[in-house]
């Protein structure tokens, strides 16, 4: 999958770095082992994390100062990251829905980071634009309906979007029967390292989701 990003979001955030990985996946249930690790990960950061920090967080607050480069209000339309923080902070837990979905949001509550899962087989085309959202653009955000993408940074197939910071469309989500992944780590400003991240990712995939034929592209504004 190529992907390129658009003069408006590299002039917004010149500092994004973008990490695409694709991989031959499983996707079952998520496992005891998996979901204790998410447990833990969301105790520890609930237990260091004030809810007035959350936003202070670099990957965090880079996602945000981005959305208002752009004309987006991220207190209205915050980053996924960040509302995955804030609902441990209170703690109210994450919702368990399937390995992959879980694992990518185990990365992104330890990163601080944003990150988009994609089923491969369903996008449309062989490349990505990360570009702006437009005034009237259709967009249904898993679990949300429609969202108002205006000003948002948005992945878009050759058919529409299919993912923003703060929630990926319902066209191409993953599933149990998902096996081809696409997986966008977007990195507004760098709080875990890179390479600690990619790691990190890789990890869980082999241990949880089988993945083979791992891949991943690099890419900055």
């Amino acid at each position: 999958m190529n992907i390129s990003i658009e003069d408006t979001v590299r002039r917004a955030a010149p500092g994004l770095k973008v990490v695409a990985l694709e991989a031959d996946v499983t996707n079952p249930e998520t496992s005891p082992e998996l979901w204790r690790l998410i447990e833990r990960a969301a105790a520890d950061i609930a237990a260091v994390t004030d809810m007035g920090d959350i936003n202070k967080r670099p990957g965090i607050r880079a996602t945000r100062e981005a959305y208002k480069a752009l004309g987006k209000e991220p207190n209205r339309y915050r980053p996924s990251a960040e509302a995955l923080c804030r609902r441990v902070v209170k703690g109210l837990g994450l919702y368990r829905i399937d390995t992959l979905v879980d694992l990518i949001n185990l990365v992104s509550l330890q990163s601080g980071y944003s990150i988009g899962g994609f089923d491969l087989d369903k996008i449309e085309g062989d490349s990505l634009s990360l570009g702006v959202g437009r005034e009237g653009e259709p967009f249904e955000a898993i679990g949300r309906g429609q969202l108002n993408i205006a000003s948002m940074p948005v992945y878009r197939d050759s058919v529409g979007g299919i993912g923003t910071p703060t929630s990926d469309n319902e066209r191409t989500k993953l599933t149990p029967e998902t096996r081809r992944l696409l997986m966008c780590v977007n990195i507004y400003g760098e709080e875990m390292p890179v390479d600690e991240t990619v790691n990190l990712i890789t990890d869980l995939l082999g241990r949880f989701a089988s993945a083979t034929n791992i891949t991943i592209k690099y890419l900055s504004a």
